[in-house]
């Protein structure tokens, strides 16, 4: 059994964040099909939405619903939907994931931990893109041209990235700007 935990949705009493390990589904996004046990909750009003992220999957219930009522099924629900990731399907046909918050998080890191790495050596990587898992920064300053960026870029920014975000394909430098 995948363990989940239960965390409320700041500003969204409605929805239930359940934290899991990364990368128990393959993809991210608004789940259009279920397996059975999430599906019936769904189809009977209990759950208006369920959305999968990188660590966690979000359930949003229907309006007149209520945690304390409704929460013990939907826990029991998800773990056995969990048990069959096949049953999983994106909203999106294509498969394609839900970029945002690899997007937030490439972000978090530029502005954190590895955009400070960059900046000590007079060197600056900017966010371009964020499209079906591929992240493109551009590298200016010092960064521009020097053999240590990659360096920095794979196992700064990728490496980090790829801990909670398991879909992510890439992260590359824009030839164009860089």
């Amino acid at each position: 059994m995948i363990p989940i935990h239960p965390q409320p949705v700041a500003g969204h009493p409605e929805q239930l964040r359940w934290i899991t390990s990364a990368g128990v589904l393959p993809f991210t996004g608004v789940a259009a099909t279920l397996p059975a046990p999430l599906a019936a909750l769904r189809h009977d009003g209990t759950l208006a939405q369920v959305r999968v992220e990188p660590a966690a999957i979000v359930t949003t219930l229907h309006p007149g619903r209520q945690w304390s009522r409704d929460g013990a099924r939907v826990r029991t629900a998800l773990h056995a939907a969990l048990a069959d990731p096949a049953g999983w399907a994106p909203a999106d046909s294509a498969g394609k994931p839900d970029d945002g918050p690899l997007r937030d998080a490439a972000q978090e890191l530029l502005d954190g931990p590895v955009g400070d790495l960059a900046h000590s050596h007079g060197g600056h990587i900017e966010l371009v893109d964020v499209r079906d898992g591929t992240v493109t920064v551009t590298l200016a300053g010092a960064c521009h041209g020097c053999p240590a960026a990659r360096t920095t870029l794979r196992r700064g920014l990728e490496d980090q990235l790829r801990r909670s975000h398991p879909r992510l394909r890439v992260v590359t430098a824009d030839p164009r700007r860089s």
